[in-house]
């Protein structure tokens, strides 16, 4: 083949340090734009962002070139950095160690899509922990609780 040909579409979820809720509504309105810009930084496209005041969800279209690690670890550095620098939650900010990818199918993205968009709604009923074990499980990973969430 005379070329590179990829769709590599990951669905990432990572929450603020000890679930502290701290992704406000004002918060968001600078982190959202600054991850799309980081993430066509890496070559990639954002898809679709969101998620509530303790966790993000994004779906990004990620280059070949690219890891997720070092997509996820530039998304968290820098907008860390940048909650941080402009006192957006009148302190230091941190993400939790760690992350969840999954793997997305490109018919898959219009329902991954809707889900990260109505993250709200889906919280009312509905814990992170209970939501990550549920994706977890969904997917068919092994994991053990005492390692996947930080105390």
């Amino acid at each position: 083949m005379g070329s590179t040909l990829s769709n590599v579409l990951c669905h990432l979820v990572f929450s603020t340090k000890r679930r502290l809720p701290l992704i406000t509504t004002d918060v968001q309105q600078s982190l959202y734009p600054l991850i799309g810009t980081i993430i066509r930084d890496e070559k990639g496209t954002l898809l679709s962002i969101g998620g509530t005041e303790d966790h993000m969800h994004i779906l990004c279209k990620i280059h070949p070139a690219v890891s997720i690690s070092n997509m996820t670890k530039k998304i968290k550095g820098a907008s860390s950095k940048h909650i941080t620098k402009h006192g957006l939650n009148g302190g230091a900010f941190e993400w939790q160690r760690g992350y969840a990818a999954f793997s997305v199918s490109q018919s898959m993205v219009p329902k991954v899509d809707t889900y990260i968009q109505n993250q709200v709604e889906h919280h009312r009923s509905s814990s992170f922990r209970d939501e990550l074990v549920e994706l977890l499980t969904k997917h068919g990973m092994e994991f053990d609780e005492q390692y996947v969430f930080d105390s």
